[in-house]
């Protein structure tokens, strides 16, 4: 697969600039970069790799002298973020995913299967389940009883869709993902260790449970909207009695996981091990960095940005920049470390004036 400079320009609504007929085969990093590479150069700070490698064309920053660092043609970046993950797609290397049912796939005779639909080896689909068009499953998936997936999904190997599972088109989900598992809901049948810490109190020494716990189980699904993606090993939870949803847009990474009765937004960006627990509300375009922790029961209000390892234990407002746990104020929490940092030259102080206090004492 290659592409002409021309071709890429356009594809990016981006300005170029020399010989734009130059066919190239790929992006590459400027040291890295042969004569058929498209060096990515596009901040200033990489520009100076360029002549460690061969690249002849590169994306430059805007109002870059392409010629003279040595190129043939440049294609010039508004953007840069943006602009890679349109070369990223242009030049994505195609999934092997024939039309069809392969022979050791088992679809159960009342699943709907729509039309241009690929399912791989050893794939299970269930009772009344229902895929929509152009699907891609790939092998090793299970999509159970009564699950609906809109058009243009993408399963990779080993995914799980539980029972009753609602999800929207153009869906993607990395592998092992599991959404529709059953939630994580257990009652004692005597109040104790767990009732005693919620009311602030010491656990008593025999207030662990003795009879062991009761289960609740899941009588809700998950639902999810349009253009969700869903990293790999991350797991969603159905909810106890409504639906655990997902709003449209939204993107999770890898390793996060959703707590029954869970609602999230629209375009909320979800990274790598986060946890929400069960019955808490993340409004729309919420984005919380990788690790951080929400206990059950939070409202996380529009437009919230929660640093790695922020841990969120009470409600947050609208418009909000938190870190540290318990999160608070980013500013907050600047102040805060700046403090601790200088906390062990303000001990020492404290026992210098100490000692000099004693002395005083000791003369009267």
């Amino acid at each position: 697969m290659a592409f002409t400079v021309n071709e890429i320009a356009k594809s990016l609504a981006a300005d170029a600039a020399g010989d734009l007929s130059i066919l190239l085969s790929g992006p590459a990093q400027p040291e890295l970069a042969l004569a058929d590479s498209l060096a990515l150069a596009m901040d200033p700070k990489f520009i100076g790799n360029l002549a460690k490698g061969k690249a002849r064309v590169a994306i430059l920053p805007e109002g870059s002298d392409w010629q003279a660092l040595g190129l043939e043609a440049a294609i010039f970046a508004p953007h840069p973020r943006y602009v890679l993950s349109g070369i990223n797609q242009l030049f994505a290397h195609p999934i092997d995913t024939p039309l069809g049912i392969h022979p050791t796939a088992f679809v159960d005779p009342s699943a709907e299967i729509a039309a241009n639909a690929s399912i791989g080896a050893f794939v299970f689909i269930g009772a009344k389940a229902k895929i929509g068009r152009n699907a891609r499953i790939l092998t090793h998936v299970s999509v159970a009883e009564n699950a609906i997936i809109g058009d243009d999904c993408l399963l990779y190997n080993g995914v799980r869709i539980g029972a009753r599972v609602k999800i929207g088109d153009r869906f993607i989900a990395q592998p092992n993902a599991v959404v529709g598992g059953d939630g994580f809901s257990f009652v004692s049948p005597e109040p104790g260790a767990v009732d005693a810490a919620r009311a602030g109190q010491q656990p008593a020494a025999d207030a662990i449970q003795k009879h062991g716990f009761a289960r609740t189980n899941s009588l809700g699904a998950v639902t999810i909207g349009d253009d969700v993606e869903l990293g790999a090993g991350s797991t969603i939870d159905r909810g106890t009695i409504v639906d655990t949803t997902v709003g449209n847009g939204t993107k999770i990474d890898n390793l996060v996981m959703l707590g029954h009765n869970v609602q999230v937004g629209a375009h909320c960006l979800l990274c790598a091990q986060v946890g929400v627990g069960g019955s808490s509300v993340v409004a729309d375009r919420v984005i919380l960095g990788g690790q951080v922790g929400v206990a059950d029961h939070v409202n996380i209000g529009t437009n919230v940005v929660a640093a790695g390892k922020a841990g969120i234990s009470s409600n947050v407002p609208p418009n909000r920049f938190i870190m540290g746990n318990p999160a608070i104020k980013a500013e907050a929490n600047v102040a805060s470390y700046k403090a601790y940092r200088r906390l062990p030259k303000l001990v020492a102080k404290v026992d210098e004036l100490q000692k000099q206090v004693s002395k005083l004492l000791g003369k009267d």
